[in-house]
């Protein structure tokens, strides 16, 4: 067997492309979208009564049960669609 190393079939194999997937504006959206999930879970924090005993409404408020709940799923859906994002060149 004969190895042969040319110049064109060297050139192909060690293309490497230095441009990154993502751009700056999928990072940013990103990170937009992380901070979304993460308001929609701090909102999601409370509701607990003061005393073990006694039971609170406070636990099936509107911030609770329907608010936090969309911004998380509208968090989620921002980083999917920051990760198929392609800017027009």
């Amino acid at each position: 067997m004969k190895k042969t190393n040319t110049a064109k079939s060297k050139s192909t194999q060690d293309v490497h492309n230095d441009t990154f997937v993502f751009t700056r504006t999928n990072y940013l959206i990103m990170i937009a979208s992380v901070l979304i999930v993460l308001l929609g879970y701090m909102l999601m924090i409370g509701g607990g009564a003061e005393d073990p005993t006694a039971f609170s409404d406070e636990i099936f408020n509107f911030r609770r049960l329907t608010l936090s709940p969309i911004l998380i799923l509208c968090g989620f859906g921002l980083g999917v669609f920051a990760i198929f994002f392609t800017p027009k060149q």
